[in-house]
């Protein structure tokens, strides 16, 4: 069975940097494409970021596109999320979630998404 560990979250001033640690134990990342989702306050969850399982072709919402790097650490089986630039609404609880999938699934397709982790707050703040 699959887990997921999401770390790296913390408080930031504007402008800021983070990276996000999603590492994985019970099974290799390999065969799962991983997505970034977020929820802040008063908010759905939307999807951020996605990689998709070979760890060439990713994918970026359009509100962090150039701003927000993911990639994957196959030695670590770690799928991380570089943030740069932060913005006051990237506040939010930032989760990851894998699908078995060789392709990253629509964002809106969240039951895509077998496993999840427990989420880790980064809060954008001056």
């Amino acid at each position: 069975q699959l887990q997921l560990v999401e770390s790296g979250g913390g408080l930031v001033q504007p402008g800021g940097s983070l990276r996000l640690s999603c590492e994985a134990s019970g099974s290799t990342l390999d065969y799962y494409s991983i997505t970034w989702f977020r929820q802040g306050p008063g908010n759905e969850r939307e999807g951020v970021a996605c990689i998709a399982s070979n760890g060439r072709t990713t994918h970026y919402a359009n509100s962090v596109k150039g701003r927000f790097t993911i990639s994957r650490g196959n030695a670590e089986n770690t799928v991380y999320l570089q943030m740069n630039s932060l913005k006051s609404e990237d506040t939010a609880v930032y989760y990851c979630a894998a699908e078995p999938h060789s392709y990253c699934s629509s964002y809106v397709a969240q039951k895509a998404r077998i496993f999840w982790g427990q989420g880790t707050q980064v809060t954008v703040s001056s």
